[in-house]
């Protein structure tokens, strides 16, 4: 697998002009015989509130391996527009069976799609991990570069309308970020320090939005067991750090839906479902 530091130098230091206003291309990568370390897995489990058995890994954790190969499509030539312009916007997870540490897995990703917004230029990435010749989980990642218009800025998102009980407080403290790092290797500055943060822009250090996912999935793993399942998020606004964020789901027919908002319980950060697909 390629080392995201490197790719990050790439990302982050290299000069793009901006998009070209060109529709993106079709992009593959893909890596074989790929292992996974147990320290890596036990460390993600520990910063995400997985409770790990040293066998069966967490549902989000393969999404570290799909990242290192977004990272490479975007520092591909083709990409003329840097990473910090990006706005990870939904992200959907299919798990078709429970894997194991010990598996050895063939990682794809191909660049699918690109359509322009009024808000930018929006596109899909989508990874497929095998064991062997199976199918055994598959992620699809919508991003957007934003591109300021004249056009009226759209307003804040509200929060849903699902019944706000049962509610989990979860206290984010300002190191987070950069124990996530260690743990998936995704070194984004934004998420390390107030110092690295306000560098690009923002006051305040921001919480990896795959970490905000996985946060809800090691919540919801008690309505799931074996059973292979979608989950789906929509990120809406930024959550900082140190910070207090709260949780709550109701049932859906077939799954249960969920929210992460603000301490007050009014501003969403994240929207999801998860359903069975059995």
């Amino acid at each position: 697998m390629p080392s995201l530091l490197s790719l990050y130098r790439k990302i982050f230091f290299s000069r793009k002009p901006g998009w070209d206003q060109k529709p993106l291309p079709t992009i593959a990568v893909n890596a074989k015989n790929v292992t996974l370390q147990a320290d890596k897995i036990r460390q993600y489990a520990n910063v995400c509130g997985f409770d790990y058995d040293g066998n069966v890994i967490p549902p989000t954790y393969l999404y570290v391996l799909a990242f290192r190969l977004h990272a490479v499509i975007f520092t591909h030539k083709a990409i003329t527009f840097p990473l910090l312009g990006m706005i990870h916007l939904k992200n959907r997870i299919s798990l078709f069976r429970p894997t194991k540490s010990d598996e050895v897995f063939n990682v794809q990703c191909n660049l699918l799609s690109s359509t322009t917004t009024d808000a930018g230029l929006e596109f899909e990435l989508e990874s497929n991990i095998y064991v062997g010749d199976e199918l055994v989980w598959q992620a699809q990642s919508t991003y957007l570069y934003r591109i300021e218009s004249g056009k009226r800025r759209p307003r804040p998102p509200r929060a849903s309308d699902m019944a706000w009980q049962d509610v989990q407080q979860w206290r984010l403290t300002e190191d987070l970020g950069r124990n996530y790092a260690k743990a998936s290797g995704d070194y984004n500055l934004i998420h390390l320090h107030p110092l690295l943060s306000k560098r690009f822009g923002f006051e305040r250090v921001l919480a990896h939005g795959m970490w905000s996912k996985a946060r809800c999935m090691a919540h919801l793993m008690q309505f799931v067991g074996d059973r292979p399942f979608n989950i789906d998020v929509e990120f809406k606004l930024p959550v900082f750090m140190p910070s207090e964020v709260t949780f709550a789901y109701e049932p859906l027919e077939n799954g249960k839906r969920f929210e992460m908002r603000d301490v007050k319980g009014k501003r969403p950060h994240l929207y999801g479902t998860m359903t069975y697909l059995d």
